[in-house]
């Protein structure tokens, strides 16, 4: 009969329901506390939606929120131990402190990047454009390139990749750092010749007329932050992390197309950040997958760019699994089935 309904409903299309497989995975008894370092941006939405609508509690799990200033913050108490998971962006150091041994490991996705009109983009001063000096990516070279965090951050790999498109490197160019709200005054003073930035800066730049979109959707899908969880958490309670990832899961599946904006998803979403309702209403979604894949190969390509820029202390490839672990991942769709 369980097969004979699963089977109904699948057909129906509302693969957005919880299987019934999920219902199966006992809560934990006594309940146990996982503390979860994070900071407040929708990439982390999943874990605030499971805790909204009580998916974490109804696995057996207390989960407490600690609220940090970066992922550098994040991970300082994950190698310490005092959190057992943290929300993350992937940053050049870390691939060095995996070489070296940081006890931390990737165990779910957070957010994707959207596959067609993303919001980081690549503009290049209008005025260059207009004399015709830098009218597409090939046109860096030798230019001034403003990121935030400059080298060895986040946005360099995303500056990487729209090089590539032009069979130039990183090195082809002047990395400089720039903070996000500095850049259209950057711009329109003509001390950078281009700036990879996103909304509300990029919007800014493109309506004053100071710049001109030279590219966009250099990384589609791309999981550039993630939940992670310290070596201790992993080893010492693997049935608590199993039940940790499928509430992530289930949320995900729960904030798929016109249910991004439901109530309840609305409410977690309002209770761990500081956006407002209107602005979530009114902006992009942020995508999840609903099948939490963890993108090892675009991970790996991540790695490979950094080591090629010479951000690393190493120049072989990684053993990615110093740095993640697909185990929860696999078991919560076993658990809930791919979507």
């Amino acid at each position: 009969m369980k097969n004979l309904v699963r089977w109904l409903v699948a057909g129906l299309g509302l693969l957005l329901a919880i299987p019934a497989a999920a219902a199966d995975l006992a809560p934990l008894a006594p309940p146990q506390t996982v503390k979860v370092a994070y900071v407040p941006i929708m990439k982390f939405a999943t874990a605030f939606v499971a805790q909204e609508r009580g998916i974490f509690r109804k696995y057996g799990l207390n989960v407490d929120f600690e609220r940090v200033r970066s992922g550098t913050e994040a991970i300082a108490f994950l190698d310490k131990g005092s959190v057992d998971v943290g929300g993350i962006a992937i940053v050049a150091s870390l691939w060095t402190a995996w070489a070296r041994g940081l006890d931390i490991r990737i165990i779910a996705p957070g957010a994707l990047d959207p596959v067609e009109h993303g919001p980081t983009v690549l503009i290049a001063r209008a005025d260059l454009a207009a004399a015709g000096r830098v009218t597409k990516i090939a046109d860096l070279r030798g230019k001034r390139v403003a990121v935030a965090g400059g080298p060895g951050s986040g946005g360099e790999y995303f500056v990487a990749k729209a090089l590539e498109r032009a069979n130039l490197t990183i090195r082809d160019v002047t990395l400089m750092n720039v903070g996000n709200a500095d850049m259209p005054a950057s711009i329109e003073a003509g001390s950078v010749d281009a700036v990879l930035t996103s909304s509300p800066f990029s919007d800014q730049i493109l309506k004053s007329g100071t710049g001109k979109l030279l590219g966009q959707d250099f990384t589609p899908g791309l999981m550039t932050v993630a939940f992670v969880g310290s070596g201790k958490f992993i080893r010492e309670r693997p049935e608590a992390a199993r039940r940790f990832v499928l509430a992530l899961a289930e949320a995900a599946r729960l904030m798929q197309g016109a249910d991004y904006l439901d109530p309840k998803n609305m409410a977690g979403y309002l209770a761990f950040t500081a956006s407002t309702e209107e602005a979530i209403r009114n902006g992009s979604p942020v995508i999840y997958d609903p099948d939490i894949r963890i993108p090892v190969g675009d991970l790996a390509d991540v790695e490979r760019v950094h080591r090629e820029n010479g951000r690393t202390e190493y120049d072989k490839p990684l053993d990615l699994a110093r740095a993640i672990d697909t185990t929860f991942v696999s078991q919560a769709i076993e658990t809930l089935g791919r979507r």
